[in-house]
Order: C-alpha cells, then sequence, then structure tokens
C-alpha cells in the first residue's frame, strides 16, 4: 500500500522546516540578511573560526560555504585572516557589522525558542529532542539504504 505523503516522516520534517526557514529568512531579510548568513554568524567563535570547521558545524558543502563567505566577506560582516600559528588555516572573524548582525540573528532564534518553549508542553519537546535525535544518528549510520540490511531485517521479521 503506497503511502500517501502526509504519512511520511520526511514530509513532516521538510514541511516544518520550510516554514521555519522562511519565518527566518523574512526576518533577516529586514536586516538586509538571510537565514544562512545568521547561522554562519552564530558559529563564529569570538577568537575566529577556521573555515574549515564551519562547513561541517552547519551541514553545508565547502562550494557552497565558500560562495556564502565570500558574500558576507563584501557585505563586511566577516574578515578572514590567516592564522597566525597555523599557515594554512585560515580563520573567519566577524566584523563590527558582522556582530550586531550577530546580535540581531541571535535575537530571532531567541525570539523563536522562547515561542515554540511558550506554545508546547514540555515533555511534548523532550520526547521531540529524543526521537528526533534518533532520527538523527540513524542517519549518521548512513546505512539506511544498504541493501544487505534490508534483508538483515527482513530475516529478522520473517
Amino acid at each position: 500500500m503506497p503511502l500517501k505523503p502526509e504519512e511520511t516522516i520526511d514530509f513532516h520534517i521538510r514541511w516544518a522546516w520550510a516554514k521555519i526557514s522562511k519565518s527566518y529568512n523574512i526576518e533577516a531579510q529586514k536586516s538586509g540578511g538571510s537565514m544562512a548568513i545568521g547561522y554562519v554568524l552564530l558559529n563564529i567563535d569570538k577568537e575566529g573560526t577556521p573555515s574549515t570547521k564551519l562547513g561541517p558545524k552547519m551541514g553545508m558543502e565547502p562550494t557552497s560555504l565558500t560562495r556564502l563567505l565570500k558574500s558576507m566577506e563584501e557585505m563586511d560582516l566577516i574578515s578572514r585572516e590567516v592564522d597566525k600559528n597555523d599557515k594554512r588555516v585560515v580563520r573567519v572573524h566577524l566584523t563590527q557589522k558582522g556582530k550586531k548582525m550577530r546580535s540581531k540573528s541571535k535575537e530571532v532564534v531567541i525570539k523563536f525558542n522562547e515561542h515554540i518553549r511558550d506554545n508546547i508542553d514540555a515533555k511534548k519537546l523532550q520526547t521531540f529532542f529524543e526521537v528526533i535525535g534518533e532520527i538523527n544518528g540513524l542517519l549518521e549510520k548512513n546505512n539506511i539504504f544498504d541493501s544487505n540490511k534490508e534483508h538483515e531485517h527482513e530475516k529478522n521479521h520473517s
């Protein structure tokens, strides 16, 4: 029996994420930014973050991140500097303008989270965090579509 989209787990995750993303982008555009820019700003440490650490932290591909960082540099939100101790490492630092936009981004994230926490029971949220954590754990194993795994599952459930 085929599943309807609304009966699939990924539909609900994608649907919620699309709404969250849209809300963040609408708010970010008021300051001339985007959700992606805000996310990068929130992931840069005070002492600067190696650009190679940002991608994995944010789940972004290196090519996309490079384009985004270039754009942010052109907007004067960040600067990139070679690490003093290791010349192979490029650290991303916030400019004054970047610090202001980071502060605004942080306010938006806090407001979003407060709104959700004020409107959804704490026990339900805890269950959500547990379930989404388990889903992420399954996805990290990266073997969902491994045919050997399916055969084991079939054997165990026959």
